[in-house]
């Protein structure tokens, strides 16, 4: 009798748990500056080489639509400009590798380079992102088409992370091959709903 609260408590614990993590992403971290966090104008770098990079320029465009239409922020910049800015410019094209290999290297945000990329492109946070699929598999006996991402939100005036989440999104087919494209739109629309800065109630 004297434990039946506490095992009433860690069921309703446990049920929370499962709940959150069916709606959830896979993995998911807020910094303490999350919650105030604010920022005006956003940029999608090119995501980072992985054995995926078909798909990177596919993912800078569904991302930025996601940006948009969440519409959270106040200027999303079009990912031909982040290119064509990394294109003209050394200094921009320097701090974004230099970003990159230190984040490859290190696993943190490099103050000097982030805030360097924020000044180039006139903005006041990126993302960072990483594909992870990019593919069609069989699991468990289904045909499927998979698309997976990690995403980094960092503020370009500080240079810190805010927000960084990793998911992937699935559709098993039969005889027609779901396009990926699709996959990856539903799955960034998904994963945006997630970033900071959240909607005010």
């Amino acid at each position: 009798m004297l434990h039946s609260p506490q095992i009433r408590l860690g069921a309703m614990l446990t049920a929370i748990l499962l709940l959150s993590g069916c709606s959830g992403l896979q993995e998911a971290w807020e910094g303490p500056g999350a919650k105030g966090f604010a920022p005006q104008a956003i940029a999608v770098l090119p995501p980072m080489a992985s054995q995926y990079d078909s798909a990177r320029e596919d993912i800078q465009e569904v991302l930025a639509v996601a940006l948009r239409r969440q519409g959270h922020i106040e200027r999303v910049m079009l990912p031909e400009s982040v290119t064509d800015i990394f294109q003209s410019s050394k200094p921009a094209f320097d701090s974004l590798v230099f970003y990159f290999s230190r984040l490859e290297m290190t696993g943190q945000s490099d103050k000097d380079s982030a805030m360097a990329l924020g000044k180039a492109l006139t903005v006041d946070a990126f993302l960072v992102v990483r594909v992870n699929s990019w593919e069609y598999i069989r699991k468990e006996g289904d045909n499927v088409g998979r698309v997976g991402l990690s995403l980094r939100l960092v503020d370009a005036t500080t240079g810190t992370t805010v927000w960084k989440a990793r998911h992937e999104r699935s559709n098993s087919y039969m005889f027609f091959k779901p396009n990926l494209k699709d996959i990856a739109k539903e799955l960034a629309l998904e994963m945006i709903s997630y970033m900071p800065p959240q909607p005010k109630n």
